[in-house]
């Protein structure tokens, strides 16, 4: 192997180790018990039987999903309707409008959150799923937008013409063409939003009041904060929140890649 080639391994090596660390450690310490975490030999399954006493885990999991499959429906419709629309039925005002989704990227979260807040305390939306849905679905429209417009750019027009032409009418050249083209664009963006939605902490504590909605990262949240100090618990709790996410990459990790290199290179 040259220099070069050898330089690379050993960095990407490096880079592995670190990036994977966390992991090994909270593999390892979701199955001690706080004594053993503590410096006692072996491992065990004690911390595994306080998480689910402390917590409601299979319902706080389903919650989860939830929030993630209504918002990332909802990103969708936009989305793709949205991307289509400004690359395939121009106007004058479509620059305008791609500019102020590309700006929409832009504004922080924090700077939305109160107001945000406020709205949806006065439509009564704290007390279910509805009101964290609403806002994950308002922060993750505006890159999935960019993403599917950068997509379908890359169609040739003489396609849709074609469609058009054979009396196709645009809803229809919508659903039977341009949707299944986009398949690599769609699951990109249903990768990235459940990732994103499934590891938020912020919106979901603001956004869920009621304790039986939590979300399983809220749920960790409100452990830590007062009902436990055990690590080991929260190292368990914090394996079985991460498991989904990792899964859903590793599953889709070509398709995710295919889209968004799709998305860039169009």
């Amino acid at each position: 192997m040259k220099r070069r080639e050898i330089s690379i391994f050993f960095t990407m090596t490096l880079l592995a180790v670190v990036m994977l660390y966390p992991f090994i450690f909270m593999i390892n310490t979701a199955f001690k018990s706080n004594e053993q975490y503590l410096g006692a030999p072996g491992h065990s399954i004690a911390s595994w039987k306080k998480l689910f006493t402390a917590l409601p885990v299979g319902r706080q999991l389903l919650n989860s999903t939830l929030v993630c499959i209504g918002a990332i429906l909802i990103i969708l419709c936009v989305s793709t309707m949205a991307g289509f629309a400004l690359s395939k039925l121009r106007s004058k005002f479509s620059v305008l409008f791609f500019l102020g989704i590309v700006g929409a990227m832009l504004i922080p979260l924090q700077s939305i959150i109160i107001p945000a807040y406020i709205n949806a305390s006065k439509l009564n939306l704290l007390t279910g799923y509805w009101g964290a849905i609403f806002i994950y679905a308002a922060l993750g429209t505006p890159f999935a937008t960019f993403l599917m417009t950068s997509y379908f750019r890359g169609l040739p027009d003489e396609l849709i013409e074609a469609a058009i032409c054979d009396g196709l009418s645009y809803r229809k050249v919508f659903t039977k063409i341009a949707l299944p083209l986009g398949i690599p664009a769609i699951v990109t963006v249903v990768v990235l939003q459940f990732i994103q939605i499934w590891d938020d902490l912020l919106v979901g504590l603001l956004f869920i009041q009621d304790p039986n909605y939590r979300t399983i990262t809220v749920g960790l949240g409100a452990l830590s904060a007062g009902r436990t100090t055990s690590i080991p618990v929260l190292m368990a709790g914090s394996l079985i929140s991460a498991i989904p996410a990792v899964t859903v990459y590793l599953i889709f990790q070509r398709q995710l890649v295919n889209g968004l290199t799709a998305g860039m290179s169009k």
